[in-house]
């Protein structure tokens, strides 16, 4: 179990983060799985916080290895591949992030399951107290996760947007960043798959 130090905030900077942005098609719209972290600090907090399921890497572990092993114990699922790569972006404090995409689906009945985090709380008292590392998860249109989702990762929402949509047999609904038939292919469109990244 995680102890978060007596200020109440894991060290940032400088360090390395690594997660995946599970995503479906549902009726031609295009989703992405989202996490809203636990702990005492922001618990009514919606804007500007919900973020891909991730963690820190560990010394000599693999950037795609630590994403899969984080995303599992964050969200009690096992990602199956393959994957693409949204390569990284930099978060306020320092923070590199690398994450990637697959297709997957989860089933709201199901209780979620995380790993717990020790966290002293308030600052200074010396008292310690056990806190979920997520308290929710969720799918989100990309509209919807562009108003939720941690303002510096958004650009993962665009990168996997760019590669569904570079298929020949799909177009953009720029409004709800659905995934549309294109009207001039002669086939019917399929739920876009992953490749290698």
């Amino acid at each position: 179990m995680t102890r978060y130090p007596t200020n109440n905030r894991p060290v940032r900077r400088g360090k390395v983060s690594a997660g995946l942005l599970m995503y479906r098609v549902s009726e031609g719209q295009l989703e992405v799985f989202l996490a809203r972290p636990g702990g005492p600090w922001f618990p009514h907090r919606q804007q500007d916080i919900w973020t891909v399921p991730k963690g820190e890497v560990e010394s000599g572990e693999e950037l795609l290895g630590a994403a899969v092993r984080e995303f599992h114990e964050e969200v009690g699922l096992q990602a199956q591949g393959p994957f693409i790569s949204l390569g990284s972006i930099r978060q306020r404090g320092g923070k590199t992030v690398h994450a990637w995409a697959f297709e997957g689906d989860w089933d709201p009945s199901t209780p979620l399951q995380t790993s717990m985090v020790e966290v002293e709380w308030p600052a200074g008292t010396g008292r310690w107290s056990t806190w979920p590392e997520i308290d929710e998860v969720a799918f989100f249109t990309l509209k919807e996760a562009r108003s939720h989702m941690k303002l510096a990762q958004q650009s993962f929402l665009d990168r996997l947007q760019e590669h569904l949509l570079s298929k020949p047999d799909s177009r953009p609904d720029p409004a709800m960043g659905a995934l549309q038939p294109d009207p001039e292919s002669p086939t019917e469109p399929e739920p876009p798959k992953e490749f290698a990244g």
